[in-house]
């Protein structure tokens, strides 16, 4: 048993020994922050995407470094996660890329307001939050489905992809393996479509076939046509 002054001694040790401790590890994370958030980085592109996230209440359905609302995606590594082509053309028309899906709203923006954003989610990302969002534990099976469709002659190496496909097209679709599982894998498409059948495809899926979930992509005839001029080039392999 403690007397009345030993106790007294005890508390005030204790708090500033802990209280000491405290301030340490204050003063040391905040010697960290310009480092580990790259502040070198932050510019005034990247500024001015903040000001937009805060001025739509961006949070209100979405988390950012794990703060905000849960009603949509985490968005700490939305860029890693979709590359900046992918959430250009996303918020340019949200609704267009999953028709009937998403509901998040047209904000409109013009093409320096998106950049912006990109500019700043990109920012995030890059931040250093040990570890912080975990990858999901599915990602892998999304990312890397365990089966594509391949025809026996045709051999296509995994790896990245090119062009608009690597940047847009491989958040649905694989090819090699490698790419999304939320669409057709597309390794042997021209076994089964022409060219030119590619192309129209591409250009307004809607028109081909109503209903389906594939978006009309903001995409130059150039675009287009060499997207499908990709997915037949291995045709003269059959």
């Amino acid at each position: 048993m403690l007397s009345k002054s030993q106790a007294k001694a005890f508390f005030i040790g204790g708090t500033l020994i802990f209280g000491s401790i405290f301030i340490a590890l204050t003063i040391d994370s905040m010697k960290q922050v310009p480092t580990r958030t790259h502040e070198e980085k932050m510019t005034a592109q990247v500024v001015r995407g903040k000001k937009i996230w805060d001025k739509n209440n961006c949070m209100g359905c979405h988390t950012l470094f794990g703060e905000g609302a849960y009603y949509a995606p985490e968005l700490t590594k939305a860029f890693d996660r979709r590359g900046g082509p992918w959430l250009k053309v996303f918020l340019k028309d949200p609704e267009a890329m999953f028709p009937g899906q998403r509901k998040m709203v047209n904000y409109h923006f013009n093409d320096a307001q998106i950049e912006e954003v990109i500019a700043f989610l990109k920012w995030c990302g890059e931040v250093d939050l040990n570890g912080f969002p975990a990858k999901p534990p599915l990602r892998d099976l999304m990312i890397k489905p365990a089966a594509a469709s391949s025809t026996p002659a045709v051999s296509r190496a995994a790896g990245p992809q090119p062009g608009i496909f690597g940047a847009l097209c491989v958040a649905c679709h694989s090819i090699g393996g490698q790419g999304g599982a939320v669409g057709t894998a597309l390794d042997s498409v021209f076994a089964r479509k022409t060219r030119d059948e590619i192309a129209i495809w591409i250009a307004d899926p809607a028109k081909v076939k109503p209903g389906t979930l594939m978006p009309k992509l903001p995409l130059a005839q150039d675009q287009i046509d060499s997207l499908a001029d990709y997915l037949t080039s291995f045709g003269g392999a059959r």
